[in-house]
């Protein structure tokens, strides 16, 4: 396999985690399968996983986390500076992972791949950067 098509696809399927948790928390996805299904189970998830911020900052950390996976995704999703969407994506996803390791234990962040996928963004941003180079 080449170099293009790897990128390609961690390129898309990064994209794709990112704004499939998006369109979760907005209630796009089918109640069946929706992890959150609505805003304000996502904003009670972010509290869960920040417990140690005041609840009013809350719905911030939430817009905020939003507003980056959906940046990061389209970023990724069309191909546009993908050496550093693929680097904030891999940080905002080992945010994610760590936080969901200290918050609710080690399991989930390792059943939903998350450290995994964090590293997938990393290798991204090498491969990118390495195709630059050459």
């Amino acid at each position: 396999m080449n170099h293009k098509i790897i990128t390609i696809f961690l390129r898309l399927a990064l994209a794709a985690g990112l704004l499939s948790a998006v369109a979760d928390r907005f209630g796009i996805w089918n109640k069946e399968v929706a992890v959150w299904g609505n805003w304000n189970a996502f904003l009670e998830y972010t509290q869960t996983l920040n417990p140690w911020l005041p609840v009013a900052v809350i719905p911030a950390v939430g817009i905020i986390a939003t507003a980056a996976e959906i940046v990061f995704g389209l970023g990724l999703l069309i191909g546009i500076k993908t050496e550093i969407f693929a680097k904030l994506t891999g940080f905002l996803l080992l945010l994610f992972a760590l936080s969901m390791s200290f918050s609710t234990g080690i399991k989930a962040p390792l059943d939903f791949s998350v450290f995994a996928a964090s590293g997938a963004a990393f290798a991204l941003a090498l491969l990118t950067a390495k195709r630059k180079e050459a």
